[in-house]
């Protein structure tokens, strides 16, 4: 087929990453920005061993299941691209794209429950392009697959304190950066209030820092950082951002992972609590800062395993001086190197492991051979989870429930919780 090619396709189904799927002459068609029951003209963009990668051109049927999108930028803003689903149907999807993970590995679709959707304007952390232009700054997102800035002017899926500080950040960034000169800026809402990170290759001078505190001031910004290939500034420093954890006040280290929201922190806490409930001695395995350590403790004694020095050292922190817990041991220990063995596990009843999105195959495969009784596995990846639930069930593990929580609304991203208990 040559590339361009326009032909008409039905789009019958969504993608694992959301993408309509039709056919041409049996071959898969897949087309972004379309639903099922569209009727679309599209160009073929590629060939690959698994189908036509195409554009879409034009909807000449357009399916009931659409919705209009709820943001302005939709279409050129990379992110958010499932906006024009309507809630069913994208959270029919949700589901369905955790089902055929699992399938694919042999588990039945009917231990997914419903997936947990977070609602509009929850997003409490987001990393913005920056890009000094002759006109001022350009500040937003990329386009998808480029690395083009889209200029924001709203996200409905951020929380309005962030929302509200886009615009007062370009004339910050306008006065500070130099033409064509790129910066990211990370902002995250903690308990104390907003924390800015800006990362730029840029020597700050004393009418930069001088801009950076009076920013901080003016807009009740709780500390500021700046950091420079590689060497971190603290600008201006209000309050310590600190994340609360189950009534631990947990200093945060600039631009630390946490999760994306209040409301998907909360339903991914109660589904490992509820797991581990009735089992004692828990390890909390790639623990990072303790989001899930500390609402543990309330009723177990803890291991909390962690590779990342700087975050250990924060959950540490909190731990020292924290009261209403339970035990709280803290091991530095690099989990993909040096997983926890066998042995190591034997004295605990449950294990709660949360990693990266390549999963967890060397720790998976210890724990495939352990005695623990219980074991919580969180994802963030459908694939390497099923990967790993596959690890655990050739060892003896059943596989109970799976629990979708999406809080990266309208995107392929979201997190899961699985729950194994050994036959």
């Amino acid at each position: 087929m040559a590339k361009a090619e326009l032909f008409d396709v039905e789009i019958t189904a969504l993608g694992a990453q959301g993408d309509g799927v039709g056919e041409r002459d049996g071959t898969p068609v897949f087309v972004p920005g379309t639903v099922p029951g569209d009727v679309a003209r599209v160009a073929a963009k590629d060939v690959r061993r698994n189908g036509i990668y195409a554009d879409l051109v034009d909807i000449t049927k357009e399916s009931a299941d659409r919705t209009a999108p709820a943001c302005q930028h939709f279409g050129t803003c990379g992110g958010c691209q499932l906006q024009f689903l309507k809630p069913d149907v994208y959270a029919a999807w949700v589901r369905d794209r955790t089902a055929m993970a699992l399938a694919h590995h042999g588990f039945d679709a009917g231990l997914v429950r419903d997936p947990i959707i977070t609602p509009q304007e929850s997003r409490r952390r987001v990393a913005l392009k920056a890009l000094r232009v002759a006109s001022g700054v350009v500040l937003g997102f990329n386009e998808r697959q480029s690395h083009q800035i889209v200029d924001v002017k709203e996200c409905p899926i951020a929380r309005p304190e962030l929302t509200r500080l886009f615009a007062p950040l370009r004339a910050l960034l306008a006065g500070i950066l130099p033409q064509r000169m790129a910066a990211t800026v990370h902002m995250t809402v903690t308990a104390s209030g907003v924390d800015l990170l800006i990362d730029a290759a840029k020597a700050l001078d004393l009418a930069d820092r001088e801009a950076l505190v009076d920013f901080a001031n003016t807009h009740d910004i709780a500390a500021v950082h700046w950091q420079d290939q590689g060497f971190l500034d603290p600008v201006a420093i209000r309050r310590e951002a600190v994340m609360d954890f189950a009534g631990a006040r947990v200093p945060l280290p600039p631009a630390a992972f946490i999760q994306a929201s209040d409301e998907g922190e909360a339903a991914l806490v109660k589904a490992v609590v509820d797991g581990c409930a009735g089992h004692g001695r828990v390890a909390d395995l790639f623990s990072g800062i303790g989001t899930f350590t500390f609402p543990l403790a309330k009723e177990h004694q803890v291991l909390a395993a962690e590779g990342a020095k700087n975050a250990l050292d924060a959950m540490q922190a909190a731990a020292n001086v924290a009261t209403g817990f339970k035990q709280i041991v803290a091991k530095h220990r690099d989990l993909f190197r040096r997983p926890l063995t066998t042995k190591e596990l034997e004295m605990f009843e449950a294990v709660v492991f949360d990693p990266p999105r390549a999963g967890a195959k060397d720790q998976v495969e210890q724990l495939a051979t352990s005695s623990v009784s219980r074991i919580v596995a969180v994802s963030c990846n459908p694939n390497t989870f099923s990967r790993d639930a596959r690890t655990l069930a050739d060892g003896g593990y059943e596989l109970e429930s799976v629990q979708p929580v999406d809080q990266f609304l309208w995107s392929p991203h979201m997190e899961l919780v699985g729950i194994f208990s050994r036959k």
